[in-house]
């Protein structure tokens, strides 16, 4: 990896190992995960939007004493993330169409924000999160 004065990752040297493609007749090996890229030259600016659950408990209404289930409210239940970049093909998504992100859940071109050349997607389900398991397990380092 090069990163610039500022820490900022500015390239990523690596090799392809063809034996690890997906579908190909006679691979002897299996790869534990894929990295995923798009190239920025490319790519379309999104406004993404992570949504997460709306209260910090199961049972809303098990609020402290004197205070009332939005006391309970999640404060990052919406996260929004500015100028991600995309495939160029997301651009001009329809609105309501609905998408995969790579390790992050399926997403809907919002039906009211979302124009062409300037998408908005909303997640609307997560994957399962294995990726985490492996960092915690300090697998990646």
């Amino acid at each position: 990896m090069l990163k610039d004065a500022n820490g900022a990752l500015i390239e990523i040297h690596c090799t392809y190992d063809p034996e690890t493609k997906s579908g190909l007749v006679g691979a002897n090996r299996k790869v534990k995960a894929t990295i995923h890229w798009v190239s920025a030259i490319g790519a379309v600016d999104a406004d993404v939007r992570l949504y997460d659950r709306l209260f910090l408990k199961e049972n809303p209404d098990d609020a402290e004493e004197a205070k009332d289930f939005l006391s309970n409210l999640n404060p990052s239940s919406l996260q929004v993330l500015h100028h991600c970049k995309l495939e160029h093909m997301l651009g001009n998504a329809a609105a309501g169409s609905r998408f995969q992100f790579e390790r992050l859940g399926y997403f809907c071109a919002d039906t009211k924000d979302s124009k062409p050349g300037t998408p908005v997607f909303n997640r609307i389900v997560t994957l399962k999160d294995s990726w985490t398991k492996i960092e915690q397990k300090g697998q990646t380092r």
